[in-house]
């Protein structure tokens, strides 16, 4: 039976702090311990009657004085009145009785059955931002990020020795082959090195995304920590998060962004935002990136500047994404000259009015494809 220093540590720790008073319990915390496979139990039950039963030498019945009173300990008898134990090894469960019909029982003193229902955050996912407070709102976003734990990657310029690689790296081979009298016996092979793709979340602060402005910031701060992102929030002017979004407290991060956007529920600039992003330095971050756009299209710019600006990004970026939160509803179509007019120029058009709506497009984010279609 394996044991090995971790199996040793863990025994050391558990007698530390809770003592055996009995041979019983010695018993339970040595094999919580030390065995950690249903095939090693057997064994271990030997070798524990053979040092403290004072049984006789291995190997052992399995019907002696000491395991016989451990299984009492282990296997409860059945409420349904039969007198034979529940049969089998393992920790000590309670056997649980067999699950009846409603017709089965009509006295209805049969055992119940509780009813399955979601988890707390499973359900408040559901609900739309507006019905959420603050506690429940920081909750599903510290839930969110912890969903994000794969992001697709590119291929770079770059490569790194790889046995299992196509190319053939020329430096490390002739180096080898001079040791070989410049004969190449050993190959070296080279893969390029993948990176994680660039995102850039735009998020929209104005007015009309009143109810959604502070599930968002949960969003940026997301990307901000597992996708080392650039996050921007806009309303009349674009203003730049990543800073103050990356603090390890949920709370204090909100806060600092809070206090960053000084136009926060104001008009709408979509357009001017864009072209204000493009034209900065930060727009090199869009060059094969992702790019979110967090907006339910009500702009004040003409329609035909924002697909001006929108053909410019397309021309920039690997994939663009439009979330609009209400694009979930029953009967949806993008009516908004503004939401028309940047519709073509996106990959994916995507509902945003619950937290489950946000995981639903982490994971097609995470599993974006390699090439644009």
């Amino acid at each position: 039976m394996p044991a090995g220093l971790t199996h040793v540590a863990d025994l050391v720790h558990a007698l530390d702090v809770s003592p055996p008073d009995s041979v019983g319990n010695l018993y339970w915390t040595a094999r919580i311990a030390l065995v950690r496979r249903q095939a090693d139990v057997a064994a271990f039950d030997r070798v524990f009657d053979a040092v403290f039963a004072e049984a006789p030498p291995l190997p052992l019945p399995h019907t002696s004085g000491a395991h016989a009173q451990r299984d009492e300990d282990m296997h409860v008898p059945m409420p349904a009145g039969a007198d034979q134990l529940a049969g089998g090894n393992g920790l000590p469960w309670a056997t649980l009785p067999a699950a009846v019909e409603a017709g089965d029982d009509p006295a209805g003193t049969g055992p119940r059955l509780p009813e399955l229902r979601p988890s707390a955050l499973t359900a408040l996912a559901a609900r739309p931002f507006e019905e959420l407070d603050t506690a429940q709102t920081a909750a599903l976003g510290e839930a969110l990020r912890k969903s994000l734990t794969t992001w697709p990657a590119r291929r770079t310029r770059r490569h790194a020795v790889d046995p299992a690689g196509r190319r053939i790296a020329l430096r490390p081979t002739i180096a080898r082959a001079r040791r070989t009298g410049w004969e190449p016996v050993t190959i070296v092979r080279e893969r390029p090195i993948r990176r994680p793709r660039r995102v850039v979340l735009l998020c929209d602060v104005s007015e009309s995304m009143r109810a959604q402005a502070t599930a968002y910031l949960h969003l940026m701060r997301a990307f901000a920590l597992v996708a080392d992102a650039e996050v921007f929030a806009f309303a009349t002017t674009l203003t730049r998060l990543t800073p103050a979004l990356r603090q390890s407290s949920p709370s204090e991060a909100i806060a600092r962004a809070t206090e960053t956007v000084t136009d926060r529920f104001g008009g709408t600039r979509i357009a001017t935002n864009i072209e204000a992003l493009l034209a900065s330095h930060h727009g090199n971050a869009l060059r094969g990136g992702l790019v979110i756009v967090a907006s339910d299209g009500w702009d004040s710019d003409p329609p035909d500047r924002l697909a001006a600006a929108m053909a410019r990004l397309r021309r920039r970026a690997y994939r663009i994404f439009w979330l609009n939160p209400r694009a979930g509803q029953p009967g949806f179509a993008p009516r908004v000259a503004s939401m028309a007019a940047a519709l073509p120029f996106c990959d994916h058009l995507l509902p945003a009015a619950t937290f489950a709506d946000l995981q639903a497009c982490a994971q097609l984010w995470a599993a974006a494809p390699a090439s644009r279609p």
